[in-house]
């Protein structure tokens, strides 16, 4: 009798084992099947989205195959459970496994907002409104109530934001990337002001601003920045005009419709530079660091004027003589490629 209740005991036991194996190796087999991915995916977890809720949405959105043995997860692999809110992306090959233990990393994609040297403020809320997986907060609020929200004293934000590229992960805002910029902005001005040039024609940080955005719609041609800088402060300095074709378009607002008119060029606005002296009232762009830095220190030269060459850069003259030429030699390239 005791050898048949052993052999028994034996069976239930060596049952028992073999169940427990099937089922771990069922459990195993799930959460080591591919994602059914042809092309990466972002994948949101919500705080307080539990664990079988996050399988449940990944069987939903069919990146996943159902199994009776889903639920038994926890049983087997509790470390994969202890999963973080956030968004994700999830790569093509990647298993199941390694999408968990993703989530229970806590490795949120890093999102990427671009901002290109003299875009202006209008175009960067138009970026804003349109990036995805950013909360809008800015939406139907004007220029002066988004500076003051921001702590900018200014009322119009042209030019106090840094143009470069930002990285953020799910749930920030577009003021906190606002923030960030004008943040970036002030620490580079900052830096740049304190190694500023003697006897610079600016007045402060913010003349600088404005004349680096200048500086940024003139030319995108690095090794020319300094040498545009020299030009403009070599104007303000014999208080000559500084004629700018970019001032006016920005004077224009609405009604440049991508040409310049001699009639525009003599029609009056606080930002054209062909009817005013000085600098225009603002910036007239986003600057980028190299534009700041160029503004505060120019090259040491005579140059006192400028025209495209005609092949991307430009022709600098001390003298008009020699600029008119520059400027008849440019008309004539463009007639003959014509």
């Amino acid at each position: 009798m005791i050898k048949k209740i052993t052999l028994f005991l034996l069976f239930v036991t060596a049952l028992a084992a073999g169940g427990y194996i099937y089922t771990a190796k069922q459990v195993d087999q799930y959460i080591n099947q591919p994602l059914q991915l042809d092309t990466p995916q972002i994948f949101t977890i919500s705080s307080g989205t539990s664990f079988n809720r996050v399988l449940q949405n990944l069987t939903e959105s069919e990146m996943i195959s159902s199994s009776d043995f889903a639920k038994l997860v926890r049983r087997f692999h509790p470390e994969l459970t202890q999963l973080r809110a956030g968004t994700y992306l999830l790569e093509s090959g990647i298993t199941l496994k390694n999408a968990l233990e993703q989530f229970k990393q806590g490795k949120e994609h890093q999102f990427a907002i671009t901002f290109v040297e003299g875009s202006t403020f209008n175009e960067w809320r138009d970026i804003l409104q349109n990036t995805p997986y950013l909360e809008h907060k800015l939406s139907g609020l004007s220029e002066a109530e988004i500076a003051q929200k921001l702590g900018i004293q200014n009322k119009k934000l042209e030019g106090l934001f840094l143009a470069e590229t930002y990285h953020y992960t799910f749930g920030a805002s577009d003021f906190d990337i606002l923030q960030r910029a004008a943040d970036k902005l002030q620490l580079v001005l900052d830096e740049h002001w304190a190694t500023r040039q003697d006897k610079l024609p600016l007045n402060s940080a913010y003349e600088a601003l404005i004349l680096a955005s200048i500086i940024e719609k003139e030319t995108a041609v690095e090794s020319e920045r300094e040498r545009v800088a020299a030009v403009f402060v070599n104007r303000l300095n014999k208080r000559m005009r500084l004629q700018t074709d970019p001032t006016v378009i920005y004077g224009m607002g609405d009604k440049y419709d991508g040409n310049i008119r001699k009639k525009d060029l003599r029609t009056p606005t606080p930002y054209n530079t062909y009817t005013i002296f000085g600098l225009p009232p603002t910036p007239i762009a986003m600057p980028g660091e190299a534009s700041i830095k160029a503004a505060l220190n120019p090259e040491d030269s005579n140059y006192l004027y400028f025209v495209a060459s005609g092949s991307g850069g430009h022709v600098f003259s001390k003298t008009l003589a020699e600029h008119n030429r520059a400027v008849r030699a440019y008309l004539k390239q463009l007639r003959s490629n014509q």
